[in-house]
């Protein structure tokens, strides 16, 4: 009997691991503090921003409160870079793990 109450706490305490925010399957490269997504500017904002700046994107999601991009910079490089949803600020860019810009 114990070790059937020990594995329904693993499963539980498991589950809740992966519960609750977006946030939870962050990859942990960026964090932001945006607030509510309700103030955030749309993902289509930032990329016309980016496009205007001479950026390709190839695609954009959110992770860790942060906007993620994978593109192309100005410079040619492909990059994986965060901005933040409300001020649209570059955080962070990185290529194949190495930091090219970071505030």
């Amino acid at each position: 009997m114990k070790f059937a109450q020990a594995m329904l706490a693993v499963a539980a305490a498991t589950a809740m691991q992966f519960s609750g925010s977006p946030e939870a399957a962050a990859t942990g490269k960026m964090k932001c503090d945006s607030g509510p997504q309700t103030t955030w500017k749309s993902r289509t904002d930032l990329e016309a921003k980016l496009k205007k700046d001479g950026w390709t994107v190839k695609k954009s999601k959110v992770d860790g409160g942060c906007y993620e991009v994978y593109g192309v910079t100005p410079e040619g490089q492909n990059v994986e870079a965060y901005f933040h949803p409300v001020t649209m600020e570059k955080l962070l860019v990185s290529q194949r793990g190495k930091v090219i810009f970071k505030k």
